[in-house]
């Protein structure tokens, strides 16, 4: 296997949203997230990203974006509520472990599968790669996906051999806490609370330089470059704090990309360290 770390940038389907959902409104009413007395004109159709990671020290594959059944059944698979807020496009050939396939890729054959957190969004295909060697999410993020029967639909996991990670005291991130998978800091899960409790961005690190993985802390460059926290969040601090971090990060001279799940401006490719 090679010295260098892969990192490939994939496009696993589209959502459509408010426009209030990746981008915090100062409006009256503060159920726009939702697309409640708000006009068509403020849908908005936004990537849903999955990264998969080529390491010397095995394949790491990060979130999994829709599952297939959304083709048929939207409101059945996500839930009257997930479906109200979010509506989700899934053409052939963009499920995740259709993608993987392109490489040559078993989901057997993937290490580790992690789950920045537990959204429709970034854990609706779970199953679709049930058979992956480790499945993860952090232990904050399990903990509130158990609790709140609201915002996640445990049915999408229901069956898979979910593992948690714990996060200890860290350089990185606002809160200072993270994990690193291999224990060499070239993959590290950093602790970027906000628009959950247990959301982790994903650093990738090699001879210095890096790549982040920033995930729902914003959802386009102009979040961090214009601190444009999301509309959805469980701690609006958190949030704030979550992407000044991000925003410090852009800003560091050895930074190679920073990366929103769902931004338009970004388009599948290839980062290699």
């Amino acid at each position: 296997m090679s010295s260098t770390i892969k990192v490939h940038i994939l496009h696993c389907g589209l959502v459509q949203v408010d426009s209030a959902v990746p981008f915090q409104q100062n409006k009256l009413n503060p159920l726009a997230f939702t697309g409640l007395f708000r006009s068509q004109k403020h849908q908005i159709v936004l990537p849903v990203s999955s990264y998969l990671i080529e390491h010397p020290k095995g394949l790491v594959l990060i979130d999994t974006s829709w599952h297939t059944d959304v083709r048929s059944d939207q409101i059945g698979y996500l839930g009257r509520m997930t479906y109200m807020v979010s509506k989700a496009f899934l053409p052939e050939g963009q499920a995740v472990h259709e993608q993987l396939l392109n490489f040559g890729i078993m989901p057997k054959d993937l290490d580790y599968v992690v789950i920045s957190h537990m959204d429709a969004d970034h854990a609706g295909g779970l199953k679709l790669v049930k058979e992956a060697k480790q499945i993860l999410t952090s232990q904050i993020e399990w903990e509130a996906a158990k609790r709140s029967k609201l915002r996640y639909a445990s049915h999408m996991w229901s069956g898979v051999n979910v593992g948690t990670f714990s996060m200890t005291n860290s350089e990185y991130g606002p809160e200072q806490q993270s994990f690193d998978l291999f224990g060499d800091n070239s993959i590290v899960f950093v602790h970027t609370p906000g628009h959950s409790r247990g959301m982790v961005s994903t650093l990738v690190q090699r001879n210095g330089r890096f790549v982040l993985l920033a995930n729902d802390t914003g959802y386009a460059r102009k979040s961090w470059e214009e601190m444009i926290s999301p509309g959805i969040v469980v701690n609006r601090q958190q949030a704030k704090e979550s992407l000044k971090w991000v925003k410090e990060m852009s800003l560091d001279p050895n930074c190679i990309e920073v990366l929103a799940n769902h931004d338009p401006e970004v388009h599948p490719h290839l980062i290699e360290l």
